[in-house]
């Protein structure tokens, strides 16, 4: 809502950047979704070497 708000704001100080930031918006968001996966598959491989660790963590626990 906080962005929107923003937008509103650009659109009535500066119109022709507002609806260049409207059109640019879905560009930029498919040239960095590449990157958004690239985390995601990062974030999964550091949890799984997490979880590799802890195990004789959580299997000592669990007796």
């Amino acid at each position: 809502m906080f962005t929107f708000l923003l937008w509103c704001l650009l659109l009535i100080l500066c119109w022709p950047l507002a609806l260049a930031a409207l059109l640019l918006y879905p560009i930029v968001w498919l040239l960095l979704l590449p990157f958004k996966l690239a985390g995601i598959a990062v974030h999964g491989a550091l949890a799984l070497v997490k979880a590799i660790i802890l195990l004789p963590v959580h299997l000592i626990r669990a007796i």
